[in-house]
């Protein structure tokens, strides 16, 4: 069951944050189609947040697609997010992390290396794209 935190360093609304957690879990495979989201109540009193954000969020992920609500029995997730069989994102995270090592021994910090990649990301134009 996914485990949610919230920032309010990240200026990013806490609903918004418990959505991107559940869609983030999503595409890594870390939870399916079937599974059981924590109660409104469970959350809110986890989180020290008041109900109706996570109800808000609730309701995003419905309406998105994601998420089904049940009268009496919680809101499990109703359809995934397109990704990678879990083997290859295991290839793929392994050779990240090659990388990063990589980029710490070369003395780059979190920040930096956070910035080279935002960099890459939105320059990056793959293949017959470009």
């Amino acid at each position: 069951m996914i485990e949610f935190r919230v920032d309010s360093g990240t200026g990013v609304p806490p609903y918004r944050q418990l959505v991107h957690q559940v869609e983030h879990a999503l595409r890594l495979g870390q939870l399916q189609v079937g599974d059981r989201l924590p109660t409104v109540k469970e959350v809110a009193k986890n989180l020290v947040i008041n109900p109706n954000t996570v109800l808000k969020a609730y309701r995003e992920l419905e309406h998105k697609g994601l998420a089904k609500g049940r009268p009496g029995a919680g809101t499990f997730i109703q359809s995934g997010l397109t990704g990678l069989p879990a083997e290859k994102q295991a290839e793929l995270r392994a050779g990240l992390e090659r990388w990063l090592t990589e980029a710490y021994r070369a003395g780059m910090d979190s920040e930096g290396i956070a910035a080279l990649i935002a960099t890459a990301l939105h320059d990056f134009r793959p293949e017959g794209n470009q």
